[in-house]
């Protein structure tokens, strides 16, 4: 596993950054086995299939100082945890439903000393305030996530995406973009990435 992959693709991260990018591996790997929060089988790739498919997001939209995210359904702290490291100066709001891996999240975090995330056991739903961005990895589809944060969002848009969704998914979506009902703009990740992996994944953007 090798942060590396992080500065091929964002060369302009700070050392601190990087540093942060770096433990990752070892805190995720410890806590992985006591709470499994990621497949076995992708610890090995956990730069390739976690942390730079969450920064997927980033080669769409820079998030603003003092924007607030907030990321549905996180898991492990995806995309969450990355995105964090990459725009310290951004607000960003964990939430899961699964109260030990908001416990990973909340223990990552500290560990690597992000003062701009707050992690919470909650449904999105029962989550009060508003923010500029929701961002989430494929927690399920489009035409059922979209009543969960539809409510949450600031009225006034001030990056150059109009506030709204930021979802990560992959595979043919047409069918679910079509049942959803949504208009969406489709960032294709293999036009940022080289890696085989992200040939077939989006970043789909859903202006509210």
């Amino acid at each position: 596993m090798d942060a590396g992959l992080i500065t091929k693709y964002f060369p302009e991260v700070t050392n601190q950054q990087q540093d942060q990018f770096n433990q990752l591996s070892e805190l995720y790997n410890y806590w992985n086995q006591q709470i499994n929060v990621i497949s076995r089988k992708d610890m090995d790739s956990l730069y390739e299939r976690h942390v730079l498919h969450s920064l997927g997001i980033a080669k769409v939209m820079s998030f603003l100082p003092g924007e607030h995210v907030l990321d549905v359904g996180t898991g492990g702290g995806f995309p969450g945890v990355p995105l964090a490291i990459m725009f310290p100066e951004t607000d960003f709001h964990l939430v899961d439903s699964i109260g030990k891996k908001i416990k990973v999240v909340s223990e990552v975090a500290s560990a690597v000393g992000l003062k701009n995330l707050k992690a919470t056991h909650s449904r999105a739903e029962q989550i009060p305030g508003k923010f500029d961005f929701v961002v989430s990895r494929a927690v399920t589809q489009l035409k059922d996530f979209y009543p969960w944060v539809k409510g949450k969002f600031n009225k006034d848009s001030k990056n150059i995406l109009t506030n709204g969704i930021l979802y990560l998914k992959g595979g043919d979506l047409k069918q679910e973009i079509a049942e959803s009902g949504l208009a969406v703009q489709q960032y294709f990740l293999k036009n940022y990435f080289e890696e085989e992996f992200f040939e077939t994944k989006q970043v789909i953007y859903v202006k509210i």
